[in-house]
């Protein structure tokens, strides 16, 4: 992750670049006289052209976890709980018989002191929402962490602006 040879601007642009129009990034980047130019100069360089694939290949971990946190909600919110209510009715489960069980939709198993089984489970409205919340930022509404990335960019950019860097590169 060597990005010290980079500039705050040439970093600007690299994430700017990574969601795919690099003569915008440019532009946002704070290179206005030439944008053109300046994305194309840009993306001849090695370590530039390697930052835009490392931003990329982060941005692609973001989207395999949230799919893998979304199958995991869909489960909670729609998958079976007869295994647990199974496990109730039998009085001396082998290793065997639970080992073969699915206790995904259960939270806490507890035996009080009266011999008893208590079984909790997950949440299932909690979970719908959790999918509603993903399909919302899915249909074009941002995710937190696209938010900030956005803002930090923004930030970025006036920071730039403000100390009077270059238009250029150097």
């Amino acid at each position: 992750m060597e990005t010290k040879n980079l500039s705050k601007k040439e970093l600007l642009f690299c994430r700017l670049a990574a969601m795919g129009d690099p003569e915008s990034a440019a532009r946002q980047a704070g290179y206005r006289s030439s944008p053109q130019s300046a994305a194309r100069r840009l993306m001849e360089r090695k370590e530039i052209l390697e930052e835009i694939g490392r931003v990329a290949a982060g941005r692609k971990e973001e989207r395999d976890k949230a799919s893998s946190s979304r199958m995991g909600y869909e489960r909670l919110a729609f998958g079976s709980i007869a295994d647990a209510v199974k496990l109730l009715y039998l009085d001396e489960p082998s290793l065997e018989e639970l080992s073969r069980m699915d206790f995904f939709q259960v939270s806490e198993i507890r035996r009080p002191k009266d011999g008893a089984m208590e079984i909790k489970f997950f949440d299932r409205m909690r979970a719908l929402e959790r999918l509603e919340q993903s399909e919302r930022e899915e249909d074009g509404e941002l995710s937190p962490f696209y938010r900030a990335l956005e803002q930090g960019a923004q930030a970025l950019n006036q920071s730039i602006e403000s100390s009077g860097d270059g238009e250029d590169m150097p």
